[in-house]
């Protein structure tokens, strides 16, 4: 009965470990070493300062937290461009006197992705998340708070589309 246990495990472990072949260790699937990220430029029709500085080091970091690529500032195998094209609150909720009782901040950044080793895995794509707050709240008493989280969202969605192929 033991016998035929260890055998059940190793071939559970076999087929698990062969399942995951095509993708290493990192979590990334991809024969790149190092990667760039350009600035994104803030080109929404409100720019609050800062917010591009934010986002590109945001994406920086968690490319460089979650893989075991090399941050590089030119010729990167892999390379993230683009620029944040929307930054707007807006009332979500009225109240019963037709006045906003949530609102609503909104970022959208497009990405371009360059894959020098595999160029068929270029991609173009919007990204967006937003954050939701009383209205009774100004946007400058959550804006931290909120960019910390939308950008967490958007930086991990880029990722996964890009080199985790979620």
């Amino acid at each position: 009965m033991k016998k035929i246990k260890h055998i059940l495990i190793g071939l559970i472990a076999i087929t698990v470990l062969q399942g995951c072949g095509a993708y290493s260790f990192s979590g990334i699937n991809t024969d790149a070493t190092t990667f760039q990220v350009a600035f994104f430029q803030n080109q929404a029709p409100i720019i609050n300062p800062g917010t591009d500085q934010e986002f590109t080091n945001q994406l920086q970091d968690l490319i460089l937290n979650q893989t075991n690529l090399d941050l590089v500032t030119s010729n990167g195998d892999i390379a993230y461009e683009g620029e944040i094209v929307q930054d707007i609150v807006i009332p979500t909720n009225a109240t019963s006197q037709n006045t906003a009782a949530q609102n609503r901040l909104t970022i959208a950044v497009n990405v371009r992705f360059y894959d020098t080793k595999n160029p068929k895995e270029d991609l173009e794509q919007r990204f967006s998340f937003f954050f939701d707050f009383p209205a009774t709240q100004s946007e400058t008493a959550v804006r931290d708070q909120a960019l910390q989280i939308i950008f967490e969202r958007i930086t991990q969605d880029i990722l996964n589309a890009t080199l985790a192929k979620w």
